[in-house]
């Protein structure tokens, strides 16, 4: 099932800047097709998606963690939520992507 991404300022803020990083082309390659990814199948295997217990979302909704590297020094992760709930009739669910940030 596929779902529409919605990106937090603070998410499109991070995009922007690895975007424009010419050194961080590659990693910037790698975030998209996560995203892409994550649109399309959120528990797709090379993700790596698990539960990150120490953040709360938006109305105290569960926060992700989706790799978009892996094995890398200073690892790109996506932190995502299923949010906001998908409504009575939607074909689509919702997941906000609330940070794109290197490896915590």
């Amino acid at each position: 099932m596929p779902f529409q991404l919605l990106y937090t300022h603070e998410a499109n803020s991070q995009l922007d800047k690895l975007g424009k990083n010419k050194n961080l082309q590659k990693r910037s390659k790698a975030v998209d097709k996560a995203s892409r990814l994550l649109g399309e199948e959120p528990n797709y295997t090379g993700l790596n998606a698990h539960k990150y217990s120490s953040l709360k979302g938006p109305d105290g909704c569960e926060v992700f963690e989706a790799y978009a590297e892996n094995k890398t020094p200073a690892a790109y992760r996506i932190f995502w939520c299923y949010y906001p709930p998908k409504e009575k009739g939607a074909t689509m669910g919702n997941i906000t992507i609330l940070a794109i940030t290197t490896h915590p």
